[in-house]
């Protein structure tokens, strides 16, 4: 790779020319993939960053998931229940997340990854880098608009 010169500029300071470095642009290395999404409604619930922003009659989430993440240790106390009864339909940009449903049925998935989850499943995060999941839905009612099964059957 080859080396960047660096950018000089000349500048007049009291008739005496003199050679400083152009200042640069600096750039923050923020990465947009966990950045804070603008317009995005925002809150954590069970360690899980969430942001949901409206789009037509659905919603757009982005979900982060920590390293050490657990449906069943992390969200099962705080929503009753003893599976995760959402359909989570939509984009694994980042991570690798192992699904557990009822039936002892084991499915994986590792970014870059379309994911189609059926509801009654435990769930978590592989690894030690943080899951980002980007999900479409329709609040109460995206099972039946993505046309999903209600529950994990084989076919």
């Amino acid at each position: 790779m080859a080396k960047k010169k660096a950018v000089r500029k000349k500048v007049r300071k009291s008739g005496v020319a003199k050679t400083r470095k152009a200042a640069r642009p600096q750039s923050k290395s923020v990465d947009p993939l966990v950045a804070a999404v603008r317009g995005a409604e925002r809150r954590e619930i069970g360690g899980v960053r969430l942001e949901v922003g409206r789009a037509g009659a659905g919603r757009v989430k982005r979900m982060v998931y920590p390293a050490g993440f657990r449906w069943s240790v992390d969200m099962k106390p705080i929503v009753g229940t003893d599976l995760c009864m959402h359909a989570h339909v939509g984009f694994l940009a980042r991570g690798e997340i192992h699904i557990e449903y009822a039936d002892g049925c084991v499915v994986e998935h590792k970014a870059p990854q379309i994911v189609a989850i059926e509801p009654g499943h435990d769930g978590w995060v592989v690894g030690k880098e943080p899951v980002v999941l980007i999900e479409f839905d329709f609040e109460g009612d995206t099972i039946r608009r993505l046309g999903m099964p209600d529950a994990h059957r084989h076919a």
